[in-house]
């Protein structure tokens, strides 16, 4: 009923902005995270798509798995063409017990063309800590297939990773205390003071006491109340819904391998002029062939020839007021500016002063 209550009043008293967000969008709870977990394993019943000779760790895990199942090989003689070395992965919830079913993923190490039709074989998968905490098994299912005879092949996605829905049961649980806990940790997803400080202050005024503090710019640290103590659920389902407007700073983000020009809302650029021309060079080679007189001891020869012509666009000077997002758009617009043009252009603004943003190539 508290909980519902102070999500109420939020509502009532502070309405939610227009790019208002929720508390769990942006920041996450400390404790509350997953845990890879890691193993090897074979998969079996491959149509002739396991790996070679070649990977020998195959081989060699072949043998040991049957001699612990009392049948006794000559590793020599082995052939595992229909086996395939693999990794699994799961990613196991904090909050996962014995008996939960986890999904795993499964990926050749060898040289397998395709996992298709494969049963995985019992595998421990180990955490951080050496510790087995799950154990995986079952069909793969992949999400595509490949099939190839002597002269042509045709593949679709990838064969060679699967996954196995519910394929990892958990054997053994995280030691952790969920509701023991005398303190909360928030942990900001992007690290901005004024983010932060505004995440404090709305956890004050839901909860009624200065119960909040920031630790650094993207900690957030919550006593609990009295009235929570071993009964956490509640107070986190309320202060993962209180919204809030995240502030960030001004940024230019730039990615030059596609040319993605990302422009963010509170760049502002100074009263600047703009004149972008484009310079084309092209090169073009070609193959003369000269050829002997008849009879002549002359030989056959090929000269190249290279033709280079370069054009460049006379663009006029235009003025930019780049006040707002919109202006600066409109402006660059006017000057036929392209996805490219603008990272030039936008380097040069930074250079130049006139570009009030923090510029990130990527």
């Amino acid at each position: 009923m508290a909980a519902l209550t102070i999500a109420l009043l939020l509502t009532l008293i502070f309405p939610p902005a227009a790019d208002a967000v929720r508390i769990k969008d942006i920041a996450t709870f400390g404790g509350v995270r997953d845990n890879q977990l890691v193993g090897y394993g074979l998969v079996v019943g491959l149509g002739g798509t396991g790996d070679g000779k070649s990977s020998t760790f195959t081989i060699n895990s072949m043998a040991n798995m049957l001699d612990k199942l009392g049948v006794s090989v000559d590793r020599t003689a082995l052939k595992p063409k229909n086996v395939a070395a693999v990794m699994v992965t799961a990613k196991m919830p904090v909050s996962a017990q014995p008996g939960s079913q986890l999904d795993a993923t499964v990926s050749s190490i060898g040289d397998a063309s395709s996992l298709l039709g494969g049963v995985l074989l019992v595998t421990p998968l180990k955490g951080i800590d050496g510790k087995v905490y799950s154990l995986a098994q079952g069909p793969l299912v992949l999400g595509g297939f490949s099939a190839e005879g002597a002269a042509a092949a045709a593949q679709k996605n990838i064969t060679t990773v699967g996954r196995i829905p519910n394929g990892a049961t958990v054997e053994r649980g995280v030691p952790f205390q969920f509701n023991n806990q005398d303190t909360l940790t928030l942990h900001m997803n992007t690290q901005d003071f004024s983010t932060t400080q505004q995440v404090v202050d709305r956890l004050n005024e839901a909860i009624g006491g200065e119960f909040a503090s920031a630790s650094d710019i993207s900690t957030v640290r919550l006593r609990i109340p009295p009235e929570y103590q071993s009964n956490l659920v509640p107070l986190m389902a309320s202060i993962e819904n209180i919204q809030i407007t995240p502030d960030n700073k001004a940024k230019v983000v730039v990615d030059e391998k596609t040319g993605t020009v990302v422009v963010g809302r509170d760049v502002r650029i100074s009263r600047v002029a703009i004149a972008h021309g484009a310079l084309q060079i092209v090169v073009q080679e070609s193959a003369q062939v000269s050829q002997p007189g008849a009879f002549s001891p002359g030989q056959t020869v090929v000269t190249p020839q290279t033709d280079i012509a370069a054009r460049e666009e006379n663009k006029r000077l235009v003025l930019v007021e780049g006040a707002t997002l919109q202006e600066l758009t409109d402006g660059l617009n006017s000057i036929g500016a392209t996805p490219r043009d603008l990272i030039s252009i936008l380097r040069a603004l930074k250079a130049a002063g006139a570009l009030h943003a923090e510029l990130e190539v990527i």
